[in-house]
């Protein structure tokens, strides 16, 4: 059986432009959980320690809410003896719709965002992002994710991050929705990752389509080792899957996204299950998906399928889409009312693709409707099943 994770020390594209360390800060910053108050007027002397504190730091915990440990942290990034600069910067984020819960977590992960000149830094940046198409719904949202972003250059780096984006998708749709999908892909420099990984895939004989495909999709899949990009084509190609075909690409990234334990696991669970190493295969081959479905889902599929529905487990390897099917909303409640027509006589079997593959609509036309003339009662009785597949998930977990 291949095994697929490994260290790689090897980059490839040339050095350029990193990402800002404060991220480091951020962890220590999001563990703290308290109150956010915005209000016109600050108390900062409420303790005897207080005496002692700095003004950035007594601001930034009764502003903000931080505690005495991690207020001092952050206050070595932060210069000023007045509330004149964090509270205008307050007061311009919730002018462009940002919540207080918005604002209290984009301090808490980059605290030096407080002092910038709104004016002069931030306002042009808002507006760029406002000019290509989005909303300050979305903004206020994607920033409060990344708001490293707002650190980043906007004649260096964000626009001209986004224009390679559009030159590459063609579109100014598509560039903006995989932003949404990572923000952060504005503050990489894309001569370190995307494009390496890009062209290995294309010189893999990766058609460019999936490839934009899978960037428009899931566009953080994309900043990882060019290095490690290149074993793991190559070991997809030897598990017989090829290039030329779509799933190609998801099956890298699914391997991409799994650590060497987490996958052994797996393996494991899926042996336990009386999968041979050639099942294994045949499952990742059909369906590459199905290898990221969690082992408590798998476990769960199982335990239905087979203990209680009474398939065979080295089916479901060879149906391997069933596991990348909801168990609540789709496996239990068809599973069951098949079981219900097989026991009525009106079907002598059926096909796990047809069961549950195919879309509601057409379940309910194929299947459900085209037996109801014969038993009237059969859409009703299916209904039921879904109802009663909620309360059989916990048995099954």
């Amino acid at each position: 059986m291949y095994y697929f994770l490994c260290r790689v020390s090897v980059v490839h594209g040339r050095q350029i432009v990193t990402a800002s360390r404060s991220w480091r800060l951020l962890n220590i910053l999001q563990n703290d959980i308290s109150i956010f108050k915005l209000s016109d007027s600050l108390r900062f002397i409420s303790t005897a320690s207080s005496k002692e504190e700095s003004f950035p730091v007594s601001y930034l915990r009764n502003k903000f809410g931080l505690s005495q440990e991690i207020a001092l942290r952050a206050s070595k990034y932060l210069q000023f003896e007045t509330p004149k600069k964090p509270d205008s910067f307050v007061a311009f984020l919730q002018k462009h719709g940002f919540s207080k819960t918005q604002i209290q977590l984009i301090v808490r992960r980059v605290p030096q965002l407080i002092v910038y000149d709104v004016e002069k830094t931030l306002l042009p940046k808002l507006e760029f992002f406002y000019s290509i198409g989005f909303s300050r719904l979305d903004l206020a949202k994607l920033l409060t994710n990344c708001p490293t972003v707002l650190q980043r250059s906007l004649e260096k780096q964000l626009i001209p991050s986004f224009n390679t984006l559009r030159d590459l998708f063609h579109s100014d749709d598509r560039a903006i929705k995989a932003i949404k999908g990572y923000t952060g892909l504005l503050a990489h420099d894309f001569d370190t990752h995307l494009f390496p990984n890009f062209n290995i895939l294309t010189s893999s004989g990766v058609p460019e389509s999936y490839i934009l495909t899978m960037l428009e999709r899931k566009p953080r899949s994309f900043m990882f080792n060019p290095a490690r990009m290149k074993e793991i084509v190559e070991q997809v190609k030897a598990m017989g899957i090829h290039p030329s075909q779509r799933k190609f690409v998801n099956a890298t990234f699914i391997l991409r996204s799994m650590r060497k334990s987490t996958l052994e696991k797996k393996i494991c669970i899926y042996k336990q299950w009386g999968w041979s190493d050639q099942d294994i295969l045949e499952a990742f081959q059909k369906q590459p998906e199905s290898w990221a479905v969690s082992e408590q889902k798998f476990v769960a599929i199982m335990r239905f399928l087979v203990n209680k529905m009474g398939l065979s487990s080295r089916l479901i390897a060879k149906q391997s889409t069933v596991l990348c099917q909801s168990l609540e909303k789709r496996i239990i409640p068809r599973a069951l009312f098949a079981q219900d027509l097989l026991s009525l006589g009106l079907i002598k079997d059926f096909k796990l693709s047809t069961l549950f593959n195919t879309s509601e609509k057409a379940f309910l036309t194929m299947v459900v409707r085209r037996h109801c003339k014969t038993a009237p009662e059969l859409l009703k009785l299916y209904g039921e099943k879904v109802q009663y597949s909620g309360k059989m998930i916990s048995q099954l977990i």
